[in-house]
């Protein structure tokens, strides 16, 4: 007979509800969101008393004469029973508390917030209290172990957690529900509880069916479920004897099962389908009282009381059944008699071999189906034949049925050895990044720097709305959902739209291609059967979508179909930028909480090429991957579940350094940031802060929080951490940069000079600091990084501060970075100059600040310690007075200040070496030091500069070239230059013959010779027609020298250095010519060139008058600070 069901009742106001009974079964006890707290005496009273404990009362229980709530006030109340007096607040949380439970005698309670923190109180002294730590989301339930040993617990992170109460720890944690940010946006409230008595067995409600885990050993025995069941179970509770076990659902449906026999004894339909929030089982009675999300009382009697249903009856049909499925033919009717015979005995003893709780082999599956014959009539340690059952049998009948059982288990079974080492992790599942979890009604497909895609999916509308950060690029837009659309993304082309297949319909992809300059702006295409689209982006013209068949589908925005490639595993997320596709997928099976997840990178410009082969990609212990995508630069970045934000480092060999940690900027454990974009020029990092939760609600709007970059660095709090960090952070924040001139990207020079400017200050404040500290070695060390210009002002400290042999290895040094760099540089062309610009610091003549004017000695010792000073603090501020010379002039050391000569800039407060300013003395006090064998060339007159820039414009390069891009670096180097560089090498041959001289002599200024020809310009002059050929699309120049320089570094070394060898031997030959010419015709240039210099001189009053040398250079500091 099935159980009766008793009209509802109003119990309390709309919402969540609880109940339970006291100890003798005489009350019935309920709570709601009104905040009252009713005691009935039946069903049918019609005037329950009332308590009121606050605005809303979450959970309540009842033990000992004490009744406990869940108050909306944060606290937990203690009030006595029946007479409702106030008791006194257990404990206090900051937040509310969802739960509430005592444990078996009542002395104390457990209650989980959701500040994602569980309390274990003495009910008896408050003040003895318990806190576990652990959850990452607000606590759903608890239930205590009938021994009071363990505790369980769920929360909305998705785990269900299992503590040992004396040390607090926690024992083993599954994953089993699914993510949310608080209790109401749950799908599930996952009341759990464990088996009556022993506790042998703890019952968690998942998804469709009930779980059960064995106690001790934590692994899972079986599931309980039934083909009615058509939603999520919300909530177990067992019977007082630990036989029965009843759910209920969230569309208000009611089982109750037999745990031996896993069959469904009851099913009760609730009349109006509201979900079932409180279920209780009277202590001593077959009734079972509930309550639903309205507020309303049921009653269920006479549960599981036909005698038709009695569990000796139910098994031994049951174990009938199974064991006829073990024989075929003739043998059936045997077997049949046999178990015939034994139909009383035979239940119990089959189930302590076949069905041992030490076992993992029941022959029901979790669905309540008998498992197939293969997997009974598997031969294992634990197998048992029919000649071992008659055995048993007739030992069954010669002893008592308590002896017999314990004897015949000790005869057949044996205890399987338990696997203790670490546990396969679930996979994670594919999401969108910048989306939220997929089972809340209101939600975010997508948040990017582009947009906002928002999802509403309730009774009322199914629609989706696109919002764009910039309004002018297109105006909002309002959809309809009705083909359920749950995968989103959204570029400045297009917005790609992707839904999962149903029985009648495929997973689609739609396109709305919104900057198409023509009327049909959308496209659809249906993905084959039995194949769903998991993830989506778009890039630069083109659209991805990976499906569950492992492939990756690639369209252009048209929605013209293009290549179609298998993926390792399945994907777990995507992104895309530019040509530029990101995909993460699972390479293999994680253990132990981490996840194993690959990543690829691809280029799908003009030529393909996979950047990142299927490389494992880091994460955090026990993390999963929370946000994939690019920053504004184009740089693959990510974020896991740990808060921990890494970004690809394309100067260290493509691999992944931390950049930041969002978990160091929340201010308590339940908060978090939800990410939605990243800038490397400027550092930020832009994301959402989320209090008490992972992800933000979609209503009210959340504000955007801009967060810094930090790398994890050692010491971080002293000088030197602090400026190591912000070098190496300066660095790898720049590399995208050099992405930028290979790819042929234009940007801003003025960003990479003063990325270079800061982090040669950063290198000098550094060297300055180790040599303080007596850490010469760690000098040179930094001085390894540095560029030629600040290691010359390197030089120039040490040798001030005294420490000539550190000034000796730095000289050492930068004569080896010299050589280095000539050596590695392809063009030949410029490695001649750099080898001439490097050797003219280090020719026999003394340096020029050796020849400063007469000053007194209070103002060079004043000076002397004043440029001291500043180059600690401004490493860079002011040319390098070591190579005050016309070859340095090109090469201002603040790399800020780099211009071109064609802009028309120079320095107002720069001293010319003209001739108004005579009396400067070759032989100084200075020049005893140890850096007198460096030298640089006279400096030219600001008149010949000028000069020469404007009737030949030549470019100002710094030492080492930077070029704005590939194409630009290309055509200059094939420009017809002009003959500065002649006039340099030129200059110094001249300045060592007249050491002597006040003024420098310049004779070269008509001096027109050729530039000798390259070992690249031969062999391109020889190959062009060949990249003609193959490339008749070539119509530029730079097109051609591009792909000419491209083949040439592809030739072997050997080849490279023989075509140099070439152009050197014709090199040589024109410039023993030229040296003949250059002799008829110095007397008259040196003349011409003094005339123009002279004449340039009478059109710049403003430079006609001398400023004192200790001004100008006062002033000279004072301007480079200044920029």
């Amino acid at each position: 007979m099935p159980a009766a069901q008793k009209p509802m009742r109003y119990g309390h106001t709309e919402g969540h509800t609880d109940v339970c009974f006291d100890d003798s079964g005489s009350y019935i006890v309920t709570c709601g969101s009104d905040g009252d707290v009713r005691i009935w005496e039946d069903l049918d009273d019609d005037d329950p008393k009332s308590i009121n404990v606050g605005e809303k009362a979450y959970s309540c229980a009842l033990k000992n004469g004490k009744l406990v709530t869940a108050v909306s006030n944060n606290t937990v109340q203690v009030h006595t029973f029946p007479e409702g007096v106030p008791d006194g607040i257990l404990t206090r949380f900051t937040t509310n508390a969802n739960h509430v439970v005592f444990n078996v005698d009542g002395t104390r309670i457990a209650a989980g917030s959701g500040d994602f923190l569980v309390k274990i109180v003495d009910v008896a002294d408050s003040s003895q209290q318990r806190t576990l730590r652990g959850h990452d989301a607000p606590v759903l339930s608890l239930s205590f172990d009938p021994e009071d040993v363990f505790l369980a617990s769920a929360s909305c992170d998705g785990s269900v957690r299992v503590w040992q109460i004396s040390d607090q720890t926690c024992v083993v944690s599954w994953p089993l529900l699914q993510k949310c940010n608080d209790m109401t946006n749950a799908k599930s409230i996952c009341r759990l509880a464990w088996q009556p008595t022993d506790g042998k067995l703890l019952a968690i409600p998942v998804e469709k069916s009930v779980k059960l885990y064995r106690r001790e050993t934590w692994s899972h025995q079986f599931d309980l479920s039934d083909n009615f069941i058509s939603q999520t179970l919300n909530i177990v509770t067992w019977s007082p004897c630990g036989q029965y076990l009843a759910a209920g659902s969230i569309n208000g449906l009611i089982l109750v099962w037999n745990i031996e026999t896993k069959d469904c004894m009851e099913r009760v339909k609730h009349e109006k389908g509201y979900a079932i929030c409180g279920l209780a089982w009277h202590p001593t009675r077959r009734q079972i009282s509930y309550t639903d999300a309205q507020g309303s009382l049921g009653l269920l009697e006479n549960v599981c009381s036909s005698p038709s249903r009695t569990p000796g009856s139910k098994v031994s049909s049951r174990e009938e059944k199974d064991y006829n499925d073990l024989f075929d033919g003739d043998d059936t009717s045997n077997a049949g008699d046999f178990l015939n015979d034994n139909a009383v005995e035979i239940p119990s003893f089959s189930r302590r071999i076949i069905n041992d709780d030490e076992d993992d082999d029941d022959l029901m599956m979790a669905s309540g189906r008998p498992r197939q014959r293969s997997h009974i009539l598997e031969d294992d340690e634990n197998s048992v034949d029919v000649t071992m059952l008659k055995t048993a049998s007739s030992l069954l009948k010669e002893e008592e049925e308590d002896d017999q059982e314990g004897s015949i288990h000790n005869l057949v079974t044996s205890q399987r050895p338990l696997y203790e080492g670490p546990l396969p992790t679930p996979r994670q599942k594919p999401f969108q990044p910048g989306s939220t979890p997929l089972h809340l009604t209101h939600r975010f497909m997508v948040w990017n720097s582009v947009g906002i895609i928002r999802c509403y999916n309730d009774e009322q509308d199914s629609a989706i709305d696109v919002e764009f950060h910039d309004s002018s690029m297109h105006h909002a837009t309002h959809l309809s959902n009705t083909l359920n659309y749950s995968i989103a993304d959204l570029s400045p082309e297009a917005l790609l739209l992707a839904c999962e297949s149903t029985d009648e319909l495929a997973s689609k992809l739609h396109c709305l291609h919104f900057s198409s300059w023509d009327s049909s702006k959308e496209w659809l295409i249906d993905m084959p059967q039995k194949e769903d689209v998991e993830a989506v982006c778009l890039g630069q013209g083109w659209a991805a979508a990976a499906t569950s068949a492992l492939l990756l589908r690639l369209f252009t925005i048209g929605g013209v179909q293009k290549e179609v490639f298998s993926l390792p595993g399945p994907v777990v997320s995507m992104a895309g930028h530019g040509e530029q596709l990101f995909v993460v997928y699972h390479r293999g099976t994680g253990f132990d909480g981490d996840q194993c997840l690959g990543v690829q990178l691809l280029e799908l410009g003009r030529k393909k090429r996979q950047v990142l082969h299927g490389d494992p990609l880091p994460l955090t212990r026990r993390s999963y991957l929370a946000w994939v995508g690019f920053s504004a630069e184009g740089t693959p970045c990510y974020v896991d579940s740990e808060g921990i934000v890494r970004m690809l480092n394309r100067g260290l060999g493509d691999t992944w350094t931390p950049i930041c940690n969002t978990r160091e900027h929340c201010k308590a454990n339940s908060d978090h940031y939800w990410v939605v974009g990243i800038h490397e020029n400027p550092q930020q990092l832009r994301c959402i802060p989320c209090k008490g939760s992972r992800f933000p609600p979609t209503l009210p709007r959340p504000a955007v929080a801009v967060l810094p970059f930090k790398l994890p660095y050692c010491q971080i709090a002293t000088d030197k951490g602090q400026m190591e960090e912000q070098y190496w952070r300066s660095v790898t924040f720049h590399h995208h940069l050099a992405y930028l001139a290979d790819n042929g990207y234009e940007y801003e020079e003025s960003t990479k000079n003063q990325a270079i400017k800061a982090q040669q200050e950063l290198l000098m404040k550094m060297l300055a600091l180790s040599s303080k500290l007596e850490r010469d070695f760690r000098c040179v060390e930094l001085a390894d990084l540095m560029t030629q210009n600040a290691l010359s002002l390197a030089i120039k400290y040490a040798s001030r501060s005294g420490k000539l042999m550190l000034a000796q290895r730095l000289s050492e040094l930068a004569a080896g970075k010299a050589a280095e760099l000539a050596a590695a540089s392809v063009e030949p062309e410029e490695e001649e100059d750099c080898r001439k610009k490097l050797s003219a610091g280090y020719s026999n003549t003394a340096p020029e600040w050796s020849q400063s004017g007469l000053k007194n000695p209070v103002e060079d010792d004043a000076e002397d310690s004043g440029e001291a000073d500043d180059a600690e603090e401004e490493p860079e501020a002011g040319l390098n007075s070591f190579c005050k010379s016309a070859n340095f002039s090109d090469v201002p050391a603040k790399a800020g200040a780099v211009i071109s000569s064609s802009q028309g800039r120079v320095n107002p407060f720069k001293v010319s070496a003209n001739s108004k300013e005579p009396g400067r003395s070759v032989n100084s006090p200075h020049s005893s030091n140890i850096l007198d064998n460096m030298t640089k060339s006279s400096k030219k007159s600001t008149a010949v500069h000028r000069a020469t820039s404007s009737e030949k414009s030549p470019v100002i390069k710094p030492l080492i070239p930077k070029p704005k891009s590939k194409q630009v670096s290309a055509a200059s180097y094939f420009q017809k230059r002009t003959s500065q560089a002649n006039k340099t090498e030129e200059q110094k041959e001249e300045n060592s013959k007249n050491l002597s001289s006040e003024a420098p002599a310049i004779s070269h200024e008509n001096v027109e010779n050729q530039r000798p020809k390259t070992g690249f310009q031969m062999w391109l002059e020889e190959n062009r027609s060949n990249i003609l050929s193959e490339n008749p699309d070539f119509s530029d120049e730079a097109d051609i020298i591009k792909e000419g320089m491209t083949r040439f570094r592809g030739l072997s070394a050997e080849e490279r250095k023989a075509w140099t060898n070439k152009a050197k031997g014709e090199a040589a030959a024109d410039e023993a010519e030229a040296k003949k010419r250059k002799r008829v015709a110095d007397a008259s240039d040196e003349t011409k060139i003094q005339e123009e210099a002279a004449k340039e001189n009478l059109n710049l009053p403003k430079k006609q008058k001398p400023l004192e040398l200790c001004t100008n250079q006062k002033l000279s500091a004072f301007a480079f600070k200044q920029e």
